[in-house]
C-alpha cells in the first residue's frame, strides 16, 4: 500500500520493513550462531591467536633478526624457546611473524570474496549471455588447482606479496561465484524484486540495495571458508620459500627455515606449525557455527 504525502511521491509503507528484515536476519545469524559451542570455541582459539599476531611485535623481548647466541640452542638465559639456525631467538620470530600471515591471508580472502560476489550477483540476476560467459571462465580457472596455480605463477614472475594476495584471491572467485550465484537466484524470486523491477529501479541498484543485504548469510559463510583456505595456502607458500623472503619473520618461513633440525631444536618447527593449526580449526568452527545457524534461520528454525 503507498500513501502520498505533501513533501514528496507515494511512499511504499512496506519499504521500511522490507529494508530492516536484512538487518534482521544478520543479527539473527549472529545470535544463532553464538549460542553453539563450536562457535564459541572457534572466536576463542582464533582470538588467540589474532591476539598473539597483531600484539606480538609489541611483545617480543627481541627483534627478528638479532642475533642472541649460538645455532639451534633449545634454552638459554632470555631465550625461552632457544635459538634457530641462524642464532636468532625463536619467540621473538615467533612473536613477529603472524601478522604478515593474518594480513595477506586476510587481502586475499577479503578482495577474493568481493569479486566473486560482483560476478556472482551479475550472473543470477542478468542471467542469459553474461551468465554463460562468467560462469564459462569460473570453470576454466576451477581447472587449475588453487595450490599449483600460485606455485605456477610466482615461479615465473617471483615472489611477490601483491602477487601472493593476487594469485590466492583470484583462485577464490569462481567458488564464491558459483555459491553467490545460487543465492541469487533463489532471491530474485520474491516480490519485492519484481515490485522493484516494476516501478523502474536500475538494475545496479536492485543488485546493491536489494540482492545483496539478502545474500549475507552465505556470504559471511564463504568469507569465512575462503579465509580458512588463506591461510593454509599463505603459510604453504611461504614454508616453500615462494612467500615472503628472508629475513623476514614469518610463520611459514620458520618451519622450512628449521625443519632440517627439528629433532635438535623442535620449537622452532613446533610453535608456527600450531598457531597455523589453531587459527585454522578456529576459523573453521566459526565458519561451521555461522553455516548450521544459515541453514537454521532459512529453514524457520532457530536452535
Amino acid at each position: 500500500m503507498s500513501t502520498t504525502t505533501e513533501a514528496g511521491p507515494p511512499v511504499d509503507s512496506a519499504a521500511a520493513p522490507a529494508a530492516a528484515a536484512p538487518k534482521r536476519r544478520r543479527a539473527g545469524l549472529f545470535r544463532t550462531a553464538w549460542r553453539y559451542g563450536r562457535t564459541k570455541v572457534g572466536v576463542v582459539l582464533a582470538g588467540l591467536i589474532v591476539a598473539i599476531a597483531v600484539l606480538g611485535p609489541f611483545i617480543s623481548p627481541h627483534t627478528p633478526t638479532e642475533f642472541v647466541g649460538e645455532p639451534y640452542v633449545t634454552s638459554a638465559e632470555g631465550v625461552l624457546f632457544g635459538t634457530d639456525q641462524l642464532g636468532r631467538d625463536v619467540l621473538s620470530r615467533f612473536l613477529n611473524g603472524g601478522y604478515t600471515l593474518l594480513l595477506l591471508a586476510g587481502s586475499a580472502a577479503l578482495g577474493g570474496v568481493a569479486a566473486g560476489t560482483v560476478l556472482g550477483i551479475v550472473a543470477g540476476y542478468r542471467r542469459g549471455w553474461p551468465d554463460e560467459l562468467i560462469m564459462r571462465l569460473n570453470d576454466i580457472v576451477l581447472a587449475f588447482p588453487q595450490l599449483i596455480a600460485a606455485l605456477l605463477v610466482m615461479s615465473v614472475i617471483g615472489p611477490r606479496v601483491w602477487l601472493i594476495v593476487l594469485i590466492v584471491g583470484v583462485t577464490h572467485v569462481p567458488r564464491v561465484a558459483r555459491v553467490i550465484r545460487e543465492a541469487t537466484l533463489r532471491v530474485i524470486e520474491q516480490d519485492f524484486i519484481k515490485s522493484a523491477e516494476a516501478i523502474g529501479v536500475p538494475r545496479w541498484k536492485i543488485m546493491v540495495r536489494e540482492i545483496l543485504p539478502n545474500i549475507t548469510s552465505p556470504l559471511l559463510v564463504e568469507l569465512g571458508l575462503r579465509l580458512t583456505y588463506s591461510i593454509g595456502v599463505v603459510a604453504v607458500l611461504g614454508f616453500l620459500g615462494m612467500g615472503l623472503q628472508p629475513p623476514t619473520a614469518d610463520w611459514g618461513l620458520m618451519i622450512n627455515e628449521n625443519r632440517i633440525a627439528i629433532t635438535v631444536q623442535p620449537w622452532a618447527v613446533a610453535l608456527p606449525v600450531a598457531a597455523v593449526a589453531v587459527l585454522t580449526i578456529g576459523a573453521n568452527l566459526i565458519t561451521d557455527g555461522l553455516s548450521r545457524a544459515s541453514i537454521g534461520i532459512d529453514r524457520g528454525v532457530e536452535k
